[in-house]
């Protein structure tokens, strides 16, 4: 009885450890399970948002090779060209510029002259046209004639590269010619004067003077009769 008492209580002790020992098992493995980042990812639904895609490949062109820049080559200048102007209006302006020269001339004052012209024109003052001007006025020259007398112009009028509208040509006034050159810039829709040039010459070829009248020819010397010349110790016989 004594050891069937024994034998039990023996086996109820095992009894026990193995259950202490299977709950002690099942809590550490409880504990493996719940630890963070010990569960089974493969569980867990991956959402299309949390995967990554895969980086998109970019093809990058091959920038072309830079070119040297080539030399760049001097402005040709633009040849001129006809002026597309009547021929009334030609006259027009001639005539208004030279006549306000005129009038600047003869009274000293150059300041309608210089308002006339275009602004680059308008850069000479008053006093410095006066300068510019002064041998004609000095020498009383009258182009007043210009308000009759048709030019003749050697140079049609024609736009130069820059912009310009350049004429020249001559009044075949009398006794004295002339010569004119001048230059107009677009201001506003209207041509105005950008410069000017006027020198004077013969109108027309002089009649030659007549040759000098030549000194008469020298005559020649009439040979003088001389008496013979007597001879020494002679005498005339009576």
């Amino acid at each position: 009885m004594i050891v069937r008492n024994a034998l039990f209580a023996f086996r109820f002790r095992l009894l026990a450890v193995v259950v202490v020992v299977l709950v002690s098992a099942a809590a550490v493995a409880g504990a493996v399970m719940f630890l963070p980042g010990t569960h089974a990812q493969a569980s867990k639904p991956v959402r299309i948002a949390d995967a990554q895609a895969p980086e998109a490949t970019q093809y990058a062109e091959a920038a072309p090779k830079q070119q040297p820049a080539p030399k760049q080559q001097p402005a040709q200048p633009q040849p001129p060209k006809p002026a597309q102007i009547d021929r009334n209006g030609v006259l027009i302006l001639i005539r208004t510029t030279l006549l306000a020269l005129d009038q600047a001339n003869k009274t000293g004052n150059y300041t309608v002259l210089r308002d006339l012209g275009a602004p680059d024109f308008q850069a000479n003052s008053a006093a410095q046209l006066a300068e510019i001007f002064a041998q004609q006025r000095k020498d009383n020259v009258d182009l007043s004639g210009v308000a009759v007398i048709d030019p003749q112009l050697t140079l049609l009028p024609q736009i130069e590269g820059n912009g310009l509208m350049r004429m020249a040509g001559f009044f075949p006034s009398v006794p004295t010619q002339v010569n004119f050159e001048l230059l107009y810039a677009p201001v506003g829709g209207r041509w105005r004067l950008f410069g000017l040039s006027v020198s004077f010459g013969q109108a027309a070829p002089a009649a030659p003077q007549p040759p000098a009248a030549a000194p008469p020819p020298a005559q020649p010397k009439a040979p003088q009769a001389q008496a013979p010349a007597s001879k020494s110790g002679g005498q005339a016989k009576q």
